[in-house]
């Protein structure tokens, strides 16, 4: 599978039509961002049940500074359109293996369990 680029336009119905979506918030002159996409592009090669996506951050400042982007890279998990993973710094295979299986293996009933229970608490 191939890397998507998204947009303001099509970022909100990319993350919630795909079970799982990885996002890797990039820039052009950044260089941990040109050294992480031969890795992001492997995974998605890898993982082709899974939507890898990224956002030049540059050319979407308005959508960068919406979901609070401070630094790049900085990559965003979101599993059936709930963001579940949001850490900047570009990573090693390994590691972000590692993410996909754990963002594949979440317990999604849990997951909202424990975010109604926090919106439960905030509001009291």
């Amino acid at each position: 599978m191939t890397v998507k680029n998204l947009t303001a336009a099509d970022f909100e119905a990319t993350i919630v039509a795909n079970p799982i979506v990885l996002v890797d918030f990039w820039a052009p002159w950044c260089g941990p961002c040109r050294g992480f996409a031969p890795v992001f592009e492997r995974s998605a090669h890898n993982h082709a049940d899974v939507v890898h996506a990224k956002v030049d951050t540059d050319a979407e400042r308005e959508l960068a500074a919406t979901v609070g982007i401070r630094s790049v890279p900085t990559i965003m998990a979101f599993r059936d359109g709930i963001l579940v993973y949001s850490q900047a710094g570009a990573m090693p295979p390994a590691v972000l293996e590692d993410l996909v299986t754990k963002v594949k293996g979440l317990d999604m009933d849990v997951v909202r369990t424990k975010i109604a229970q926090r919106k439960a608490a905030a509001s009291t």
